[in-house]
């Protein structure tokens, strides 16, 4: 009798042990799941935070998932506010940020997403570790903002969105104003891993920089007296792209290893000086260009309208302006700036900081943030 107590116990005891396994094993899937963390395969791109927050608009969860990549950093986090803002406004698809910054940034990008206006958005943060850019990068003054890391963000999206097979990458300084969908369902030709607005297209026409050479042609972002330019047989008067927004096919990406063959251009470029000496754009268009000659889909230039930072006057009509789907201000002149174009626009979509550490500057007011 004794002995089939024992059995019975050990037995009872077998079962609790498995339920309390069962019960640990469904936690540690559920936190999983809930956090959405991927192991990213390098060091340095670490998520660090997930927001599932519930949509102001009806959304079909069924849709697929619109994963849109942007960069912010602490003196230009305003200008990624009001993208954001503008792309969520305009939108009934499923979309999810993947907002890529530095450590000391995330909090105060937390605490302004978490402003009412902006609770609708589904994010995830995204820290760059810079070590990523060591030996790929040469300091130079003249170079300013596109010298900062995370204007290299763009280089490593599938390390960003590892479960992904298409993402949007766009610049902090954009307003969007169609439905981010139709540039998600841009086609790309088989074999392309990327789309991108020709300079040369209908919107943006032939821009000559002063003192800066051809911002529309090869020849003003390479240096062809180089051998190694000149041995790749890139014609110097192909036309160029522009970087600041574009469809990714990240398995064709993957596939292709595009982002270590952009780091290899990166350190050759350090060793002998392959960019043009005057860089008509940003210092991440050279390896772009050359990693993706002629091997790149466009965008519908509409989903591009730049140029609009290049000067403080207005480029373009009101009615054109209207018309565009994204508008993106390129260029010296930010709209969150003292002197920029079409900053009405773009104030549409700002939404103030409630810590008041980013501010806008105007010249002829003394008011920091449009209510």
């Amino acid at each position: 009798m004794s002995f089939r107590k024992v059995n019975i116990i050990i037995l009872v005891l077998a079962v609790i042990l498995f339920l309390l396994v069962l019960h640990h094993n469904f936690l540690g899937l559920s936190s999983l799941l809930r956090n959405e963390v991927s192991d990213s395969g390098i060091v340095g791109l670490q998520p660090i935070d997930f927001v599932p927050n519930a949509p102001r608009h009806a959304i079909d969860r069924r849709q697929e998932e619109i994963p849109v990549v942007i960069a912010a950093s602490e003196d230009r986090l305003g200008g990624a506010i009001a993208a954001i803002n503008s792309i969520q406004h305009n939108t009934r698809s499923n979309v999810i940020f993947y907002i890529v910054t530095l450590n000391n940034t995330a909090d105060h990008l937390r605490s302004w997403l978490n402003s009412d206006s902006l609770k609708s958005i589904r994010y995830k943060i995204v820290n760059f570790d810079t070590k990523l850019l060591e030996g790929k990068v040469k300091e130079d003054p003249d170079q300013g903002e596109s010298m900062k890391p995370l204007t290299f963000a763009r280089f490593y999206l599938p390390i960003l969105v590892p479960s992904a097979k298409k993402a949007i990458y766009m610049d902090d300084d954009v307003i969007v104003q169609g439905d981010i969908l139709a540039l998600f369902n841009t086609p790309l030709k088989p074999g392309h891993a990327a789309a991108f607005s020709e300079d040369c297209d209908s919107a943006s026409t032939k821009v000559v920089i002063r003192g800066a050479g051809n911002q529309y042609s090869y020849i003003g972002y390479l240096d062809y007296k180089k051998e190694r330019i000149r041995k790749l047989s890139m014609k110097a008067n192909t036309c160029s792209f522009n970087p600041g927004v574009f469809v990714a096919n990240l398995t064709e990406w993957k596939r292709q290893n595009v982002t270590n063959q952009l780091e290899k251009w990166m350190k050759l470029n350090v060793e002998e000086g392959l960019y043009s000496r005057t860089l008509a754009g940003s210092i991440t268009t050279p390896p772009l260009l050359i990693v993706f000659y002629q091997q790149h889909s466009t965008i519908d230039p509409m989903w591009n309208v730049r140029h609009l930072g290049s000067s403080a006057g207005k480029r373009y009509s009101p009615q054109f302006v209207k018309a565009a789907k994204l508008l993106h201000w390129n260029g010296h002149f930010k709209p969150w700036g003292r002197t920029a174009s079409y900053m009405d626009v773009w104030e549409k979509w700002y939404i103030p900081d409630p810590t008041g550490k980013f501010s806008l500057i105007r010249r002829y007011t003394e008011i920091s943030n449009i209510k």
